[in-house]
């Protein structure tokens, strides 16, 4: 157990935030499950995530270890698009899970990170090494992933930030007359649906960007160019405006293109180095499959 004083400049401040500040390669969300699980103490008592803490105070923080990874490294032949000592950038195909879970503990990315990379950063627990963010399974495109805790906690925080450049292709349902537009509305857990998002009143902010690249009869192709990054913000924002995505079992329509899941591709990637702070970008095309319906209502 790790014990902290809190000095003067620090009198005020949130206690998530005066942790971060001593301990710069701790993160603000890891901070904050270690309040929540009453890992720090001041004094000898737990305190809240919005703790104040003042000069003087004694904070004890007991960080948990790292947990041995139980997952197994399987070849998937992943597609690096980029990768150095600090991070790497995968192109996840459709269909393809992100981190194992209950009941599905092989086949996902993370099986596949483990066979190709010996070190990942250990924040985001055992299930979920160097998964800084995540992209839904039927949604193809560019994820970046941390090797060590200093990428893990600069990325995050690039995050939190809103400076990482996200940008999604999508196909949606019906005729969109404006060329672009923002949809700013809270995503929250749907009180009737557990399993679903949806537009809550004391929902988190989210915030996506659309524009219109093409209008194909009854179909429209947008760009979302996301400023906040909530559970299947582009999904649950576009059924909002009434514009839900062309092959979504959750969201979409009932009577929609059989395509074995959303039409959804994240294709652009942007952040700043964690160890060099030199802004990398990188692309990727739209998937053949993706790519071959578009061709197909063209020619309708």
């Amino acid at each position: 157990m790790e014990k902290f004083e809190i000095t003067e400049e620090l009198e005020g401040s949130r206690i998530d935030k005066a942790l971060t500040t001593i301990q710069p390669n701790w993160s603000r969300t890891q901070v904050q499950q270690w309040l929540k699980d009453g890992l720090v103490l001041v004094g000898t008592l737990p305190v809240k995530p919005n703790y104040k803490v003042k000069q003087g105070d004694i904070v004890a923080v007991d960080e948990p270890e790292v947990e041995e990874l139980d997952v197994v490294a399987e070849n998937l032949h992943l597609e690096i698009v980029y990768e150095d000592k600090d991070v790497l950038v995968v192109n996840k195909p459709r269909g393809m899970v992100v981190h194992p879970a209950p009941g599905h503990t092989t086949g996902t990315v993370v099986n596949g990170l483990m066979y190709h990379v010996k070190d990942l950063s250990g924040i985001n627990g055992v299930l979920r090494p160097g998964i800084v963010h995540r992209i839904d399974k039927d949604t193809s495109g560019l994820l970046m992933v941390a090797k060590n805790d200093q990428a893990h906690v600069s990325l995050v925080d690039q995050l939190v930030a809103k400076s990482v450049t996200r940008v999604y292709t999508a196909l949606v349902h019906g005729h969109i007359p404006h060329d672009n537009g923002t949809i700013d509305a809270p995503i929250g857990r749907d009180p009737k649906d557990r399993q679903s998002m949806g537009i809550i009143d004391k929902g988190k902010h989210a915030v996506t960007h659309f524009k219109v690249l093409e209008r194909l009869g009854d179909y429209t192709l947008v760009e979302c160019r996301l400023e906040t990054g909530r559970t299947h913000q582009i999904r649950v924002h576009m059924k909002y405006i009434g514009y839900p995505l062309v092959g979504d079992p959750k969201y979409g329509p009932k009577k929609t293109i059989d395509f074995g899941g959303q039409v959804l591709h994240a294709g652009t990637l942007g952040f700043n180095h964690p160890a060099t702070d030199e802004y990398l970008e990188f692309t990727s095309p739209l998937p053949d499959d993706f790519q071959a319906l578009l061709e197909q209502l063209r020619k309708n």
